[in-house]
């Protein structure tokens, strides 16, 4: 294989800025891995438009949002329509493509000559397709055909993407964990938590306001606290949910944390309770992990591969009886904040940003390099 040296002009399709209210995990990834690269290429980064949003340079790389920028899902929709039309703003020697709802694809390499990789960390236009009664699925469909070269965020989605294109190049490259979610230290127990986007669809905010109802009918006392961080659409939604289940006086919705205060309220966790329908890698599974604290969730996708040997607990997809049975569990056992620490933090080494981000550019490197020899060889 030949590698390239030269400093890459690198366009990525990003789909969601880390600043946009309501992101999830994919926005810190192209930020993590960005900022790292930024020092030896070229890397500007387009995004859908939100209420708010600002043309930037930060850490080195420039952020373009799109119009409009109206907060709605206009905003959104618009950005699949422009991505592709806008790799003729920018000179690349190589275009990164982040999946995103409702279908993941916005077609770019239809409108470049240079080399495209796709990045999958979404890619559940099935589910939006049962949400809303639209063909998102058959977009999706339609689209993946476009695309030679992926990197998905687990060993499960490189499998699911191989099905669709078994000729492709497909390397799994997972997400990672803020280094200062190792350095946190240990914290008497204070309640449950709940970390991530306000959404039902994915995220399953609503059986965690079931399964917190069930578990304050079975606890013998009051039961810890309920901790919801995060923002998103269903937040209003989910907040009428606790008031019709009693709970509104012991779930607590905080907003949005981030950094080293995320990190603490995990840390001061029972357990991170993490009830998702559908994931594609789980980031808040392996920031548990980091932190060294319990975590609950439902055996579905990639997530027995992401929580590996890390002492997670893992149940029955949307077996709410069992989800409950465990986090009484978890309350009750005095070790396992124990486990989890000695356990999640050893499985958790994995997830460094700087080794995620190297093997990110190596890919990188080696697609470059692909397209040169295919170009020297009039292909």
């Amino acid at each position: 294989m030949t590698y390239v040296t030269q400093r890459l002009q690198i366009l990525h399709l990003a789909y969601e800025d880390p600043r946009q209210p309501g992101s999830g995990g994919g926005s810190v990834r192209t930020w993590e891995i960005n900022r790292r690269l930024a020092d030896r290429h070229d890397i500007s980064v387009i995004t859908a438009g939100y209420r708010g949003a600002v043309a930037r340079v930060e850490d080195g790389v420039r952020w373009i949002p799109l119009r409009p920028r109206t907060g709605g899902k206009i905003d959104r929709l618009a950005y699949f329509a422009q991505a592709g039309p806008a790799l003729h703003w920018r000179s690349h020697d190589l275009v990164i493509e982040d999946f995103g709802a409702p279908f993941s694809t916005a077609f770019a390499p239809l409108f470049t000559h240079a080399p495209v990789i796709a990045s999958v960390q979404w890619m559940f236009a099935r589910e939006m397709r049962r949400k809303y009664h639209l063909p998102f699925d058959r977009v999706e469909q339609f689209g993946i055909k476009r695309y030679d070269d992926f990197i998905t965020v687990s060993s499960w989605l490189a499998r699911e993407v191989g099905q669709r294109k078994p000729e492709a190049i497909i390397e799994s490259i997972p997400n990672g964990v803020d280094d200062v979610a190792f350095t946190i230290e240990p914290t008497r127990p204070a309640h449950l938590l709940f970390v991530g986007r306000l959404d039902q669809a994915q995220k399953g905010a609503d059986l965690l306001l079931d399964v917190y109802a069930r578990l304050c009918q079975r606890s013998e006392g009051p039961p810890p606290p309920l901790l919801i961080i995060g923002d998103g659409p269903d937040r209003r939604a989910l907040a009428a949910q606790a008031e019709r289940l009693g709970l509104a006086a012991r779930v607590e919705f905080r907003g949005r944390v981030e950094g080293v205060e995320k990190y603490r309220l995990m840390s001061a966790a029972f357990a991170v309770l993490m009830p998702s329908r559908f994931e594609t890698f789980g980031m808040v599974a392996a920031e548990a992990l980091a932190v060294g604290v319990s975590l609950v969730a439902f055996d579905i996708g990639p997530m027995r591969e992401v929580v590996g040997g890390g002492g997670a607990y893992l149940v029955p997809p949307f077996d709410l009886d069992c989800f409950t049975s465990v986090v009484l569990n978890v309350i009750t056992d005095r070790n396992a904040h124990v486990r989890a620490r000695e356990l999640g933090r050893t499985w958790a080494q994995r997830y460094r940003w700087d080794e995620i981000a190297l093997r990110q550019e190596r890919h990188y490197l080696q697609t470059v390099g692909r397209s040169n020899e295919k170009n020297a060889r009039g292909g």
